[in-house]
């Protein structure tokens, strides 16, 4: 079937971003950003990991410290003290611990491969989840700004991609941090590449596509960057159907999240110019019936633990110049509530993991008294652009922060090693 430019685009996406139906693809597969082979080498993978719902930074990393500020706040849900049984906090340094269930992330912390950064968050950020994700996404705290901060890194960038197929986004929606012109080529999906084994359609896209460049040759520029494209294609097609196994046992849970950490492993090892990596984890928003060190928050930690495990085991070679960072758009209210869970809050806990941290608990904890509470709740006392602009400055090599984040004054803290 013969499409022109614009039905294409009507039916596939906008240029610049070509998008694929969902219904071709799973839910779980990453978002990554591609660059020239060797465009910027010198430089960490990114990959970020978001942590949807609103995840309880006081459960995760439990302010043990605080005596009772933190436990009689939390009557059914608090995580006893270190020591008192292997359903305890694990200590990190005398005041904090980890969740039980986050012990696989000990042994990371205890190789100063793992930074835990607390009382972080959007500053005078929204309990709304829809507008506390876009602010976070898009790094500007005017949520309808029509670029993602992933991408005006992308586009500010020293090194750039000219492919006229800047982006593309296979699947329900390119995430807002993506959002924009992206300079460099936006991928959702390996596996599932064959479009669930309808090789006749993959076929009319390619043979689409071919027909759109050769209606709009303009000489070696346009030759190149259709082969480009093409030559991109193969590789995913040849990729989608070779087997992978893991490095070092690597032991990848069996759910979404581990699925795509697997599917960046794949790609970070083919040394294909990768250069972000978005993963979604969901499920955070726990009003009901959270549990303590067992039940619902639990089994989610456990499966964040043991995913961010398994790739930082399965990559252990190449973690020198990988860089994973993780968010969530708002910790939770530090009381738990009637139905022992927790309400929408302010400050929570990210993860940074690699060569480039330097390893250890950071955070200006201000406490856990009324004074230093945000309305009740934990008190935004660093701003997460900081802990972004930092990794970009000192392991993705893009200085260029103003522009990635404009309404934002870095504050270095002193967290993220240089390359």
């Amino acid at each position: 079937m013969a499409l022109s430019r614009r039905e294409f685009f009507k039916q596939f996406g906008a240029p610049g971003v070509l998008g694929l139906s969902s219904t071709f693809f799973p839910a779980w597969m990453p978002k990554m950003a591609f660059a020239p082979p060797g465009s910027s080498g010198a430089h960490d993978v990114l990959v970020v990991v978001f942590l949807r719902g609103g995840m309880d930074g006081l459960n995760a990393v439990v302010p043990y410290g605080e005596g009772g500020l933190y436990y009689d706040r939390r009557p059914t849900i608090a995580i006893a003290e270190p020591g008192r049984s292997d359903y305890s906090a694990i200590d990190l340094n005398g005041f904090f611990g980890l969740h039980p269930a986050l012990r696989p992330l000990k042994e990371i912390y205890d190789e100063s491969m793992l930074n835990v950064i607390h009382a972080v968050g959007i500053v005078n950020g929204s309990r709304s989840h829809f507008d506390a994700m876009e602010v976070m996404e898009r790094g500007i705290d005017n949520k309808m700004t029509p670029t993602g901060w992933i991408t005006r890194h992308l586009t500010s960038a020293s090194w750039q991609n000219d492919s006229p197929f800047r982006a593309i986004g296979m699947g329900a929606m390119v995430p807002s941090s993506l959002r924009g012109t992206v300079s460099a080529l936006s991928l959702r999906s390996i596996a599932d590449f064959h479009l669930q084994g309808r090789e006749d359609q993959l076929t009319q896209v390619q043979r689409t596509l071919s027909g759109l460049y050769t209606l709009d040759a303009a000489g070696e520029a346009m030759a190149a960057s259709a082969s480009s494209v093409f030559e991109t294609m193969s590789f995913l097609q040849e990729l989608a159907a070779e087997g992978y196994t893991p490095d070092r046992n690597a032991n990848y849970p069996e759910d979404e999240f581990g699925m795509g950490l697997r599917q960046i492993a794949q790609f970070i090892k083919r040394e294909v110019g990768l250069e972000v990596a978005c993963v979604d984890m969901g499920g955070w928003d726990t009003h009901d019936e959270q549990g303590g060190a067992e039940g619902a928050m639990a089994s989610l930690l456990d499966n964040f633990a043991r995913g961010l495990h398994a790739f930082y085991n399965d990559l252990h070679d190449y973690m020198g110049r990988v860089t994973v960072v993780t968010m969530s758009e708002f910790g939770r209210t530090t009381a738990e509530n009637a139905s022992r869970g927790t309400d929408h809050g302010r400050a929570s806990v990210m993860f940074v993991m690699g060569a480039g941290a330097t390893g250890g608990l950071h955070a200006d904890w201000r406490g856990l008294h009324a004074e230093a509470l945000d309305e009740g709740d934990l008190q935004v006392t660093m701003d997460y652009r900081d802990v972004l602009s930092e990794i970009l400055i000192k392991r993705v090599g893009n200085p260029d922060v103003a522009q990635i984040f404009p309404d934002h004054r870095y504050t270095d803290h002193n967290l993220i090693r240089s390359v």
